[in-house]
């Protein structure tokens, strides 16, 4: 049970890092386009508070649930690699799947900042998936 509840908190601290990430994107100008708060909240019917709320539910738990579940199935070295590949995995589920679904198309194709948008969002889902991974490990699981 103790690798289900660093997982969560992997999941918190790597959710944390990247909403400043995406906070201190909004305040540069950078791809407006690009607001996933507001994508998950317009999916949703409601405001930017459940936007972030479940912003917030994907990266603790589904990421930190499903790392802490998953990450001895994962190939590769160690905690940071693997969080990575989940990082990634995830990023390819919104491209391919999240993204249409909400109205930007495939790899974002159908939103004003083109090819910056995949781009963009590969670096953060890398960021996050190696802050998760790290944690992780640092919270007592041994490099498998």
């Amino acid at each position: 049970m103790n690798h289900v509840i660093n997982g969560l908190l992997a999941g918190l601290v790597a959710t944390v890092v990247l909403s400043v990430l995406m906070v201190i994107k909004d305040m540069m100008g950078l791809m407006p386009d690009l607001n996933v708060i507001g994508m998950l909240a317009a999916q949703m019917g409601s405001g930017p508070t459940m936007g972030w709320l479940a912003h917030i539910m994907i990266g603790v738990v589904g990421y930190g649930l499903a790392y802490s579940l998953l990450f001895r199935r994962l190939p590769l070295g160690g905690h940071g690699v693997r969080g990575i590949l989940l990082g990634v995995v995830g990023w390819l589920v919104m491209m391919l799947a999240l993204m249409p679904m909400m109205g930007g198309g495939l790899f974002g194709s159908g939103m004003p900042s083109g090819m910056m948008v995949p781009i963009a969002t590969l670096i953060l889902h890398v960021i996050f998936g190696a802050v998760l991974g790290g944690v992780y490990g640092r919270l007592g699981h041994a490099e498998v």
